[in-house]
């Protein structure tokens, strides 16, 4: 197993969450510390508070990933007698790092909403709200056919040639390749100054934009060609589409209010807030993790009948309820289902590239309200 530092870290969350994904003006990445040093355990958290950081020095964890970041609006000075800065200090002091993974969560494949809809069990759930297209681009190269298989399974074994559910998509046609090497080069095949032949195929497959520099370097890694000949154009294919927020139909329709029991106890709060008639039939739910109010005429338009999200505010459930859109309101602090799937997610990764670093969710709840 390998040893691990902070850069390698936030690489594997880079993998299944890059800050690309995140929307503009949200202060993800590095909050305090440094990516150089050695980590051991990372602890993963929705918010960092006092109790927190108290958490990850008893179980030895060095790193923090924390949905909510830390420095969320610019601070003009470090007062050590602020709240905020008594808690930087504490991470300084033992250093320990804090990195944020915010909207770029919420958005991810596999990420926060990802996760909230799995919990409620929706059915082929969709992005509520785009943010983001990962466009197609399809690549053409030319390679001798000693080397096409070579070739072929590096580029898709980075990525290229995914569709949908489908991997390995990649299709070949054969023929003669010609060039003659310059008197300054230094040819795999062929001799200086003479036209060669040689039997060529021709691979094609699509990849996604973000995806580019990988599969990039897995085809100049495996071509034999000291100048590896290949093209690549955009496609008109509809791309990857990222969001906030995910929409689907139930397992079953219920009424709002047994669906409302259902968010409950999936959700594991103990209260909630309903807008409508509680014998309304819920046949499609849309749920977005955090503070959604601004989306509810989004969910409304994509057919949903009831929309799960938290700090719905007074004018917006009278406004939803007006449109005939119901409200489930569990909270914000149903995001905190990011510490156990992110811990899960990355320690998958690590274990596959054999890093020797544990992930370990935080135990305690930041959730600032008591229900009495």
């Amino acid at each position: 197993m390998k040893q691990v530092n902070g850069h390698q870290v936030v690489q594997l969350l880079e993998q299944f969450s890059p800050k690309s994904l995140a929307m503009e003006g949200d202060p993800v990445g590095l909050q305090t510390g440094a990516l150089n040093r050695s980590v051991s355990k990372v602890l993963t958290t929705l918010d960092v508070t006092h109790e927190v950081v108290d958490e990850a020095i008893e179980k030895g964890a060095n790193f923090i990933i924390a949905h909510h970041p830390l420095i969320f609006r610019p601070l003009k000075s470090i007062n050590l007698e602020t709240t905020a800065g008594k808690l930087l200090e504490k991470c300084i002091k033992h250093d320990i790092t804090v990195f944020a993974a915010h909207t770029n969560l919420d958005v991810a494949r596999g990420g926060v909403n990802d996760m909230l809809s799995e919990a409620l069990e929706l059915q082929h759930p969709q992005v509520l709200v785009k943010t983001f297209e990962d466009q197609y681009k399809k690549l053409i190269v030319f390679v001798p056919d000693s080397h096409a298989s070579i070739v072929r399974e590096a580029i898709t074994a980075v990525g290229a040639g995914h569709i949908g559910d489908y991997s390995d998509c990649t299709f070949t046609t054969v023929g003669t390749g010609r060039f003659k090497p310059g008197t300054s080069a230094d040819p795999f095949i062929g001799q200086q100054g003479t036209i060669e032949e040689v039997k060529e195929e021709k691979i094609e497959s699509i990849f996604l934009s973000s995806n580019e520099k990988e599969v990039l370097k897995a085809l100049k890694s495996t071509h034999p060609y000291e100048e590896p000949a290949y093209d690549i154009f955009n496609q008109s294919m509809q791309g990857e589409v990222y969001g906030l927020g995910r929409i689907g139909k139930l397992k079953e329709p219920l009424t709002l209010g047994a669906f409302a029991e259902y968010v409950k106890k999936q959700l594991n709060v103990p209260a909630l807030r309903v807008t409508g008639d509680p014998d309304k039939k819920i046949k499609k739910a849309a749920v977005l993790g955090g503070m959604g109010s601004k989306y509810f005429q989004t969910a409304k338009f994509a057919g949903a009948d009831v929309y799960v999200t938290g700090d719905v505010d007074f004018h917006t459930a009278q406004d939803a309820e007006a449109a005939g859109l119901s409200i489930i309101d569990p909270g914000h602090h149903v995001e905190e289902i990011m510490k156990s799937g992110l811990a899960a997610e990355l320690k998958k990764r690590a274990e596959k590239e054999r890093l020797n670093v544990e992930f370990l969710p935080s135990a305690l709840s930041t959730e600032p309200f008591t229900f009495i």
